[in-house]
């Protein structure tokens, strides 16, 4: 009788402490999960502050660039970057600087945000084939890989944002003079929509895709493996030792190389976004002397009609403000970000 009470109160016991793993498991179990969303949302944030930041401190180039690639070669307005500036400055004033840079944060904020998450769960699944294919778990990503995951994240992001991109480049290009007037971001979205539909939306997206490959794949490739090569070259436990103005000179490398890669693609797609748009040809050509109308059939086609019309040059049209901002943009970007997920508690480093 006393060796079944023993059983009774050691099954009693067991039972209790399964119940005990069961529970703790269970709030294991809803941790994880809500930790996970956390670091996402802190992944996000940080990316999203760091396009802000980065965009806005070089607004002034990134108008005039767009300005300059939409130009036409027979009514020059700006010609040059300080010209260019100072032009903006005297007909348009401080605001003039800023233009469509309400709706560019808008749209860089998100874009960013994705872009940046996007491209730390693309190295990780990525690295995590490449490991199990290879055999070896200390196995790093290379420049190649990384291009790739890079590649795959500014897709996304983009692809994403599109339909912003496309009418902030429309804001950015009217001037006080311009027949008609978008008011701001979502009365231009809505205007595109009712005028010349859905599709419009996602003018210039092919040349923007293949564009954002080398661009997007190159700007994480360089930056990453540069901060690796002096890791190792001096010896430090990891990239969290590099300084603040070295991450600074490794993101202003990645920017110029992959903006020189890629820049023809984003003239296209800037005079792809103004097809359709009946005041375009005007707002261009600057103040309505020109009525001709802008059609590119398609990405090829707009190509060879901007190579014959004004050369192969052309295609380099607002390359200089755009060298100048890309240098600051880039490397604010990645540096912010990190900073903010340093201030944040996320762990930054992504090639392991």
């Amino acid at each position: 009788m006393a060796s079944e009470d023993v059983k009774a109160r050691e099954s009693a016991v067991s039972t209790i402490v399964n119940l005990a793993e069961e529970a703790k498991l269970a709030r294991e179990g809803v941790k994880a999960p809500s930790y996970a969303v956390l670091s996402i949302c802190k992944s996000l944030v940080a990316g999203g502050v760091a396009g802000g930041v980065s965009r806005t401190a070089v607004a002034p180039l990134e108008r005039l660039k767009i300005l300059l690639q939409v130009q036409n070669s027979h009514s020059i307005k700006y010609n040059g970057t300080v010209q260019g500036l100072k032009y903006i400055w005297k007909t348009e004033g401080f605001r003039g600087l800023f233009k469509g840079n309400g709706t560019n944060c808008a749209r860089i904020v998100p874009n960013s945000a994705v872009k940046f998450f996007s491209y730390e769960q693309a190295s990780k699944a990525i690295l995590l084939l490449y490991q199990q294919q290879t055999g070896n778990e200390d196995a790093q990503l290379t420049p190649v890989l990384r291009l790739g995951a890079g590649a795959c994240a500014g897709i996304i992001a983009m692809s994403a944002t599109y339909p912003m991109d496309m009418v902030r480049g429309r804001l950015t290009v009217q001037t006080e003079k311009s027949p008609f007037q978008y008011r701001g971001m979502f009365h231009a979205l809505s205007t595109v929509l009712r005028e010349e539909g859905p599709r419009a939306l996602y003018k210039g997206w092919l040349p923007s895709v293949i564009g954002v490959i080398p661009y997007v794949g190159l700007n994480f490739a360089v930056y990453e493996s540069l901060k690796d090569w002096l890791v190792k070259a001096n010896g430090l436990a990891g990239d969290s030792e590099l300084s603040v103005v070295t991450r600074l000179a490794c993101g202003a490398a990645a920017g110029t190389f992959g903006q020189t890669v890629a820049y023809p693609l984003d003239v296209i797609r800037r005079r792809m976004q103004m097809v359709g748009w009946k005041d375009a040809a005007s707002i261009v050509t600057g103040e309505g002397r020109s009525k001709a109308r802008l059609e590119y059939n398609g990405m090829i086609d707009a190509f060879r009609k901007t190579v014959r019309h004004e050369g192969f040059g052309a295609l380099y049209k607002g390359l200089v403000p755009n060298s100048v901002k890309v240098v600051p943009s880039i490397a604010l970007a990645f540096v912010t970000y990190e900073m903010v997920k340093d201030i944040l508690g996320v762990e930054i480093k992504i090639s392991d």
